[in-house]
């Protein structure tokens, strides 16, 4: 990634200092949770995490995963990638955020499938959690990853039609693009906002051991993200407006970036 700071400025440093002092402040309670299990005859336990009346030190835990995640997606989204383009929408910005929490939703998965096979193949202590807290992140994961892929340009398109279109028939057809796409989002959330309100409210739950409130927090995610998407589309296509007719060919879909990175790894 690019160090010239694309937004944060001169924010950049103390957002990178709240970064780091809660993920250092999480990595610390989970060792203290870890080593209760062989000191204390009642330790903590990530099962209590997501329950309200759980003790103070998973709580604490829980607000302090939230936070690095939070300072650490708006810090590495002020870093643009190689292969990513300049942002130049209203709503780029945010769409970068949401993006780097997939990335670090990616990290947390590994982490959590590798925390329950040395758990249950080294001490014989299978979790309750890990299965579905895996699916939990996932699920977030994916509807982020559809936010990204919009803000980058990288849904389908059919360039072989396209590119023979005029600059105006270009622009109208991405006219015509953006609003299906709304109006897909107006009936999703029209149809869906009664179900995921009353499944939010009383925290539904998924019926097992653990029992996480994943259908009341996914079903609100969908919504919520899905306008997310919608209002990058309309960022994109005001941000494209004027720009020169672009043309596509085989060529396009090599990467010159990874290409160099594979002979720099060869040749050392």
């Amino acid at each position: 990634m690019e160090n010239q700071s694309v937004w944060l400025g001169s924010l950049k440093g103390p957002v990178r200092l709240l970064a780091i002092g809660f993920t250092v402040l999480t990595f610390l309670i989970l060792i203290w949770m870890i080593l209760g299990h062989f000191v204390s005859d009642d330790p903590n336990t990530m099962n209590e995490m997501i329950r309200p009346g759980g003790r103070i030190l998973p709580v604490v835990m829980l607000f302090t995963i939230l936070g690095s995640l939070l300072f650490g997606s708006i810090y590495f989204s002020d870093f643009r990638g190689r292969i990513e383009p300049e942002q130049n929408g209203f709503f780029d910005i945010l769409s970068l955020v949401t993006s780097r929490m997939a990335m670090f939703g990616i990290a947390l998965i590994l982490i959590t499938m590798f925390y329950e096979v040395v758990a249950r193949y080294v001490f014989n202590a299978p979790t309750l959690w890990a299965n579905e807290l895996s699916l939990w992140i996932a699920s977030v994961v994916f509807l982020f990853a559809g936010q990204y892929a919009m803000q980058q340009r990288s849904h389908i398109r059919i360039y072989v039609i396209y590119d023979l279109m005029p600059r105006w028939m270009q622009k109208a057809s991405d006219v015509i693009s953006v609003f299906l796409i709304c109006s897909f989002t107006f009936a999703l959330i029209w149809g869906g906002y009664a179900d995921a309100k009353r499944r939010i409210l009383r925290m539904e739950t998924f019926g097992t051991a653990w029992d996480p409130p994943i259908p009341g927090t996914v079903k609100t995610a969908i919504l919520v993200i899905i306008l997310l998407v919608a209002i990058q589309a309309v960022s994109n296509l005001i941000a494209d407006w004027n720009k020169l007719p672009e043309h596509h060919t085989a060529a396009d879909e090599i990467d010159e970036t990874e290409i160099e990175d594979i002979r720099k790894t060869l040749e050392s």
